[in-house]
């Protein structure tokens, strides 16, 4: 297949591209605009084998349109987004047009260019915070009721494509709804964990990105933002999935839409670990104490988000390999250290 990833340079893109890099044969291209996807990134994907790179902003509608128009894509994988909650909230219009805007646009360029798959990247922030949570999590039935624009984005982009869709019955999709990404690639050099691509996005704001920081010491402190949420230690509490586990779904997912009608899936573990739990797996992994100061809640942040994925095991028969909080830990710890 010819495949175009979409802020591909960045964080989960990246990882997307070096697994279709390693493990298939498919014609890759990565359209990125940099602003916060790494040229370092980039050459280390170079070393996998060649792909193809634009420099190019969704933006500019026109160039993106004649570029499709020129390579005829099989699918497409949307990653290319703002994605900082509380920036969202003192900036809504940039993440409605880098987002909605943008994304929408994205679309009907892939429909007059005749690509048959959509793969987008979308959010748990979709939810909002629901009022009752059953005890097997948040299913991709609950309602969808975003309480910051940064959801508000996403979930209009999503509406976007289901319309799309419907109107357009060669174009079909697959939407990830993801809960807490992190961690970094799963390389080991002998015994060593080294990861090659990691989480290079500039004043991060994720929890074990900054925690990681922090132990290797390019972080002074950090903060816990809010200890009274309705919680078991009043801390928030998320499901994290690590980056390389959501990147095999997004490949399963290219396969899936050749076979199967469009759908929407969770992306996560189904459990919880709050901010404490997983500073204090931080320092325990990394044999590294650090400052932790309390401070007052963020704007737009839920108590509680935890996946209920089923479905994604059930329809797509993904299975995680990943899923453990020390290993997520010590793998984001190891590409900072690097």
């Amino acid at each position: 297949m010819n495949i175009l990833i979409t802020g591909g340079a960045g964080y989960i893109g990246s990882h997307v591209v070096k697994q279709l890099l390693e493990t298939t044969t498919h014609s890759i291209t990565i359209l990125d605009n940099l602003s916060t996807g790494s040229q370092k990134t980039l050459d280390t994907l170079k070393s996998i084998r060649e792909y193809n790179f634009i420099e190019l902003d969704l933006k500019e509608f026109e160039k993106v349109e004649m570029f499709l128009k020129s390579k005829k894509f099989d699918t497409i994988i949307h990653f290319a987004a703002s994605i900082v909650v509380p920036e969202s909230v003192s900036n809504p219009l940039k993440y409605y047009m880098n987002n909605t805007v943008n994304t929408t646009n994205l679309i009907r360029c892939a429909v007059e260019s005749n690509v048959q798959r959509f793969v987008f990247s979308s959010t748990a922030a979709v939810y909002g915070e629901p009022s009752s949570i059953s005890e097997t999590g948040i299913s991709e039935e609950y309602v969808t009721n975003p309480i910051n624009p940064y959801g508000m984005s996403k979930l209009m982009s999503e509406r976007v494509i289901q319309d799309t869709a419907s109107a357009h019955k060669d174009f079909k999709f697959v939407i990830f709804r993801y809960f807490n990404v992190a961690g970094a690639d799963i390389n080991y050099e002998g015994d060593t964990l080294k990861p090659r691509v990691g989480q290079s996005f500039p004043n991060a704001t994720h929890l074990i990105k900054i925690a990681s920081e922090c132990a290797t010491g390019s972080r002074e402190k950090m903060a816990i933002f809010g200890d009274d949420f309705n919680t078991t230690d009043g801390t928030g509490v998320r499901d994290y999935i690590h980056v390389d586990d959501l990147a095999s779904a997004h490949i399963m997912a290219i396969k899936y839409l050749v076979e199967n009608n469009s759908d929407i899936f969770n992306a996560g573990y189904g459990k919880g670990y709050s901010v404490k739990e997983v500073i204090e797996t931080m320092k325990t992994v990394t044999k590294k104490e650090f400052q932790v100061d309390m401070a007052p809640r963020r704007a737009g942040d839920p108590a509680s988000l935890i996946s209920n994925n089923s479905k994604i095991k059930t329809k797509m028969n993904w299975i995680p390999k990943y899923n453990d909080i020390e290993l997520i830990c010590r793998s984001a710890y190891e590409w900072e250290n690097k």
